[in-house]
């Protein structure tokens, strides 16, 4: 009998479901000290920290379930597959907080981006003004970019952590 080879997708969507819920929990940590629509490098560093750690904790799982073994082309599939499910939960969350949790939560980030514009002294009043209005309009916009960002930065820890921990079948 063939032994069983396990599946990148059963594994992306654990470690995906993991990486989407330590994103949900931080996000409601944020929410609760009201620093959710806070610009802070911090936030951006703790989440790709979290992200980088799920998804090598992800391949190192695979590589130890197909008996050490590990290609690339696995690792790819995992670190894409990881991040692709956690931005789908990331964007799900993202919608509820803007719509049930903080209503304001679109006007206050484009508050924030607005206030750049003004410090910087280059744009009228009118200006920031119709600036602010179409990024409410298409703040939407933002979650297919979320969605390929995180995908994108999947396969770039999935190569790293691919190229790390890969070994070969001998043949």
């Amino acid at each position: 009998m063939e032994d069983q080879q396990p599946k990148t997708g059963k594994f992306s969507l654990n470690y995906g479901l993991i990486l989407g819920a330590l994103g949900v929990a931080f996000g409601l940590m944020l929410y609760s000290m009201d620093a959710h629509t806070s610009q802070d490098i911090s936030n951006t560093i703790i989440g790709l920290v979290m992200m980088v750690a799920v998804v090598i904790w992800g391949i190192y799982a695979f590589r130890n379930a197909n008996g050490g073994f590990l290609t690339i082309s696995q690792a790819l599939k995992l670190g894409a597959g990881i991040a692709l499910i956690s931005a789908i939960i990331s964007i799900v969350y993202t919608i509820f907080l803007s719509n049930v949790l903080d209503p304001e939560f679109t006007a206050k980030i484009m508050d924030a981006r607005m206030a750049e514009l003004e410090a910087g002294g280059q744009y009228s009043a009118e200006q920031i003004q119709q600036q602010k209005e179409m990024g409410i309009k298409f703040f939407w916009f933002g979650y297919p970019v979320i969605l390929i960002v995180n995908v994108l930065i999947g396969l770039v820890i999935g190569l790293i952590g691919g190229l790390i921990l890969k070994k070969a079948k001998p043949e």
